[in-house]
């Protein structure tokens, strides 16, 4: 389809501040682009269509990324002169560097003004942000949003590495760690790298619909489509560096054995151990309860089974320990803010 001379459109801008990740930048850009070029195969009459922008805040245009390959934007963010629809902020990393070693020196300052991007940026966010149909950012891009005081009330997300640094500096934010992403009314913060592309499918979504959504993403070749309630890690994985030998072997032991009654008792027997002495030392070496770990790695595997499988709801349960659908539902709904079945038809892979 020839595209109408008449279509709006809606300005998507990336900014990239110096030593920002060539992801940040690179991922939700290629998910936009890739909407903006299919879109004509998938629709007569596109509501709008996308016009891409990569800017930066210094004087310079050309950034250089973490990786130290450059990236040579078009103009300055205090330059533009067309309304934004939607205003992606890339995470960067010399800001956190420098504030680890502020925190190892237990200086730990009030504000990142002085390590972020800068203060014309944070001034510029704070009063033009709300002139901006929706406004997000990519890992640590989120700190120049809670500098700017546009997360203050809100929940937001950052790379994990770095939420309990956000939740010490920023305590007015919602700091959540564990989702892929998070909207919170027009404010969206996603966490690492990877969930740029995440978070830029949901926006495509939310303008376009769900077909279109889907259609980038395989073309894009992806995986799966993430909602924003994706667990940013594995529990699994999380525990694989846990440094005593009786409680590693029981992390290994228990995905084995989720269709055994996994007390407190058992376990503590299986690792030689008193039930009091276990649980305070796994508690203590996993910063999780054994009941809570075990609830936890039942989740996970019950999510593995509705990808990848044709199961049925009870019989996963059945495998994962946990005796009936409506326990499954029930857990779904406590960690996953959504239904198995509803899971499943987000995340099923092709089954033969």
């Amino acid at each position: 389809m020839k595209k109408q001379e008449n279509t709006p459109i809606k300005h998507i801008v990336i900014l990239a501040s110096p030593n920002t990740s060539l992801l940040d930048v690179t991922d939700p850009m290629e998910v936009f682009a890739k909407a903006k070029q299919y879109l004509p195969e998938l629709t007569n009459q596109p509501p709008f269509v996308y016009q891409l922008h990569v800017v930066t805040n210094t004087r310079e245009l050309q950034v250089t990324t973490s990786t130290g390959l450059p990236i040579v934007c078009e103009s300055t963010l205090f330059d533009i002169r067309y309304p934004i629809d939607t205003l992606l902020i890339a995470g960067y990393t010399t800001g956190s560097q420098l504030l680890d070693q502020r925190i190892e020196a237990d200086e730990l300052p009030p504000h990142i003004s002085d390590v972020s991007p800068g203060k014309e940026t944070v001034q510029w966010l704070r009063t033009q942000w709300k002139n901006i149909r929706r406004i997000g950012s990519v890992c640590t891009g989120a700190f120049l949003l809670a500098e700017a005081g546009i997360l203050d009330g809100r929940e937001a997300t950052t790379h994990w590495h770095r939420c309990q640094l956000m939740a010490t500096m920023y305590p007015e934010v919602k700091v959540n760690p564990d989702p892929i992403f998070v909207k919170d009314g027009p404010v969206y913060t996603s966490a690492g790298i990877s969930t740029g592309l995440d978070l830029a499918l949901s926006l495509v979504e939310e303008d376009y619909g769900r077909d279109v959504a889907l259609y980038v993403a395989r073309m894009l070749v992806l995986y799966l489509k993430r909602p924003g309630n994706q667990s940013q890690f594995s529990v699994v994985l999380a525990q694989q560096e846990v440094d005593y030998n009786p409680i590693q072997t029981i992390i290994d032991w228990i995905p084995e054995h989720l269709n055994d009654s996994l007390s407190v008792e058992k376990l503590a027997e299986q690792a030689s151990m008193s039930p009091r002495n276990f649980s305070r030392v796994f508690a203590r070496k996993t910063g999780i309860t054994p009941a809570r770990y075990i609830e936890k790695v039942r989740v996970e595997i019950a999510r593995r089974r509705l990808e990848e499988s044709n199961l049925t709801l009870n019989e996963i349960s059945g495998e994962c320990g946990l005796g009936s659908a409506d326990t499954l539902r029930r857990l779904f709904l406590r960690h996953l803010k959504t239904s198995p079945s509803a899971y499943r038809r987000s995340f099923q892979t092709a089954v033969r």
